[in-house]
């Protein structure tokens, strides 16, 4: 159950006297709103971090009063240019004045910044009465990987803000949380899988809302996504087996709708990003090599082989990758529609790597990669979030001590505003 929520406002110190820790900068501001509806208004969000990620049908809560605190760790790197700051590492903690006792961290989706998770995350819990922390990774945008075994950092900055958001909370309120869970999407999914297994002191549990899976022996993105490159333009031109060879790479029947778009949008350039991250030396001189080349074309991605190559990008991928064992209660939620994370090569795959007494692994029919295209295909796909938000419940009373519902495919609700979890 919730934890009981609690009238802090008479209790606190001046917010002027709560400092986050190794922070190099740091502005505080009194909101009459945490939530997206009125930092949207104030400029203490920014809407298009989040674009695209939750269905419009998504509901927003009622205003959330606190406090805000927006700044940077140090760093080098300057791709986030939120505020103006052109400084990475940019962090946001936001401490609403009625507080539960609990605090979630989350760190951004994909390459994005640290209100990526502002509508999806962020505003519910907020309405909850958590405390809510969020970074942007260490290093942001398409060109990520120029800051030097980034994925390595986004780990570390993650760790980082949850001990200081820890120290934040406890300035704020008199005392420590109770409750310190982790959460995120896709590449904050990932996050929160490495955090459990490596740093699991700092938390009492996870909600994994399809996290990336990195493993030195495969699967991970760099074995699945070159045959769907090299695939997809023979299935266009209607080529014999090209539809076969999209299956068998994880793709599966039902989602064709949704291949152009990601080939469009997604498979190319995350192939080329996250090879430049581990296998730099892949393409010569060249710099995440040459969008959409065709497979025959001298160093071109979709011909890039993780095994042939593991001697180069094994070292780089050992050093981030997940081994399954996680310490505090997990639950993971994915979409069997995803095909940017194909389940079968994902989720999937960790879920047999995980021990049973504490992880649940919740398949969702017809979700897919981001909520927003369930705007664009209302019939054939649905929302994620309702199920990440009945996981999450499902993991506060699992740590109040009701187990969980067991593992199980979530079929599709006539209201899929709900989820057949709760």
């Amino acid at each position: 159950m919730l934890l009981p929520l609690v009238l802090v406002l008479a209790l606190t110190p001046p917010a002027a006297v709560v400092k986050v820790p190794g922070a190099e900068h740091q502005q505080l501001a009194h909101l009459a709103d945490l939530t997206t509806t009125g930092t949207t208004a104030t400029g203490h969000t920014d809407p298009a971090d989040w674009a695209g990620l939750t269905s419009a049908a998504l509901p927003v809560p009622a205003a959330v009063p606190g406090l805000q605190i927006d700044g940077y760790f140090p760093d080098k790197s300057s791709t986030n240019t939120n505020h103006g700051w052109n400084h990475d590492s940019q962090f946001v903690v936001r401490l609403p004045d009625h507080w539960n006792g609990g605090l979630v961290v989350t760190g951004a989706p994909g390459v994005r910044e640290q209100y990526a998770n502002d509508r999806a995350i962020s505003d519910w819990v907020l309405s909850r009465g958590y405390a809510f922390a969020s970074t942007d990774k260490g290093n942001t945008g398409a060109q990520f990987y120029r800051d030097g075994r980034a994925v390595e950092e986004w780990n570390q900055r993650f760790t980082q803000l949850t001990v200081a958001a820890r120290s934040v909370v406890a300035q704020r309120y008199g005392r420590g949380p109770r409750r310190t869970i982790a959460t995120g999407i896709s590449n904050g999914g990932y996050l929160v899988r490495w955090q459990l297994e490596n740093r699991p002191h700092l938390y009492d549990g996870g909600v994994d809302w399809e996290g990336t899976l990195w493993t030195v022996d495969g699967p991970n993105p760099l074995t699945f996504l070159p045959p769907v490159l090299r695939a997809y333009p023979s299935y266009v031109a209607g080529a014999p087996g090209a539809h076969e060879a999209m299956v068998a790479a994880g793709f599966p029947d039902g989602t064709e709708f949704l291949w152009d778009y990601h080939y469009r949008y997604y498979w190319d350039l995350t192939q080329r990003i996250y090879r430049e991250e581990f296998d730099p030396s892949f393409d010569g001189a060249l710099e995440a090599g040459v969008p959409f080349c065709a497979s025959g074309t001298p160093l071109c991605d979709a011909d890039y082989s993780y095994a042939e190559r593991r001697r180069v990008a094994g070292p780089l991928v050992s050093r981030i990758d997940l081994t399954g064992v996680v310490k505090r209660p997990l639950l993971t939620v994915h979409g069997t529609y995803d095909v940017l994370l194909p389940i079968s090569q994902d989720s999937d795959v960790y879920a047999a790597m995980t021990p049973d007494r504490l992880h649940r692994y919740y398949r969702v029919e017809q979700g897919t990669h981001v909520d927003g295209l369930v705007d664009a295909y209302p019939d054939r796909l649905r929302p994620l979030a309702p199920c990440h938000r009945a996981a999450f419940v499902a993991l506060e009373r699992w740590l109040d001590g009701v187990e969980p519902p067991a593992s199980a495919t979530l079929g599709r609700p006539a209201d899929v505003a709900t989820c057949p979890l709760s």
